[in-house]
């Protein structure tokens, strides 16, 4: 299910709940809070970031590594110059220019 976030549309007469962002885990199918579920204060659903859970082990970084890159077929190239690229990781040719 996912999280949404909501506030207080104002800040006189909130709750410690609803003075500040909170989440609320709800299904798509529910209706979206009109009121704090501790005081009742009319609150407002905020817009926030995308967190997602990739499932992946380790760090970000290790994942992202040039070792394991080529190691799960792909090529990764480093910009070098404007329009030009050099292969740092996996398969295939060693440059690639906008001049080819």
């Amino acid at each position: 299910m996912p999280l949404y976030t909501y506030q207080a549309i104002s800040q006189d007469r909130a709750c410690g709940n609803c003075v500040l962002p909170f989440d609320v885990m709800q299904k798509l199918a529910d209706e979206r809070l009109l009121a704090c579920p501790e005081c009742g204060h009319p609150v407002k659903k905020i817009i926030t970031a995308v967190h997602l859970n990739t499932g992946t082990t380790g760090s970000p970084s290790s994942t992202l590594s040039e070792k394991n890159i080529a190691k799960n077929g792909f090529t990764q190239y480093r910009k070098v110059a404007k329009g030009h690229y050099e292969k740092t990781a996996g398969k295939g040719p060693d440059t690639i220019s906008a001049d080819d």
